[in-house]
């Protein structure tokens, strides 16, 4: 049977077996969503963006320090209990040291990144929410990592995810997201199952060329040096939003 997001219980993500098969290094993958996502918002001039969010945020940080170079107020938006509270602690504390050189090259590859990590996060406001019911419209930037292709195994969903992610922004608001490639169905740690939906830039495309404008899509191959979760690579889009009512 086909497993919907509706049908896990985000709240059992297992935050430590993720962190520590995918974000105790930079991996060359990383660096490469680093790299596209920064000479987008070199683009933008700093602290020009009024608030923007991190759809469906989860542990990662590094999308939240990229962000903090344009923006003035992040929301990270996520509905698993763990990960909130994890993006709390990390926020109030200071994040982990892992976490010091993914802000290095954030902040080599865009000065305009605050200079200490703890800086950059200064500017995220953590919401326990359901990105499915963000208003329309509330931001002028959304930015998305591994989310849509990972909620659902059924494409429909996926389509219906990244409507509501450009739903949230205003028109003409900015688009910057990340996904797996032909991820499968996949298990991280000795045990936990996870839905993933296959897809691939075609897909991508055809989902947000009707959405968007000034649309950016990249493809970036397999990193050997990440689980075989089974996946093929990673798909980069960047992006303008048109007006999505629903």
């Amino acid at each position: 049977m086909t497993t919907h997001n509706d049908d896990v219980d985000w709240d059992r993500w297992p935050i430590a077996d993720y962190l520590a098969e995918n974000y105790r290094d930079v991996h060359p993958s990383d660096a490469a969503v680093i790299a596209h996502h920064s000479a987008y918002y070199r683009g933008l001039a700093p602290g020009s963006v009024a608030r923007s969010v991190e759809f469906g945020a989860g542990p990662n940080l590094y999308p939240l320090m990229l962000a903090s170079a344009v923006s003035r107020r992040i929301e990270a938006v996520e509905a698993g209990a763990g990960n909130v509270a994890y993006l709390e602690r990390q926020v109030l504390c200071g994040p982990e040291a892992s976490w010091l050189p993914f802000h290095e090259l954030c902040r080599r590859l865009n000065p305009a990144v605050p200079p200490t990590p703890a800086q950059a996060l200064a500017r995220v406001y953590v919401v326990h929410a359901d990105v499915r019911d963000l208003p329309p419209h509330s931001y002028q930037l959304a930015s998305m990592h591994f989310v849509a292709e990972g909620a659902t195994e059924d494409f429909a969903e996926f389509t219906a995810f990244c409507r509501a992610f450009v739903r949230c922004v205003e028109p003409g608001g900015h688009l910057v997201a990340a996904f797996m490639e032909n991820m499968p169905t996949y298990r991280i740690g000795p045990a936990s199952r996870w839905p993933g939906c296959p897809i691939d830039p075609g897909r991508v495309e055809e989902v947000f060329t009707p959405l968007t404008r000034e649309l950016s899509v990249t493809h970036i191959d397999e990193d050997p040096t990440l689980p075989d979760y089974g996946d093929s690579g990673m798909v980069l889009l960047t992006g303008r939003a048109r007006g999505v009512r629903q």
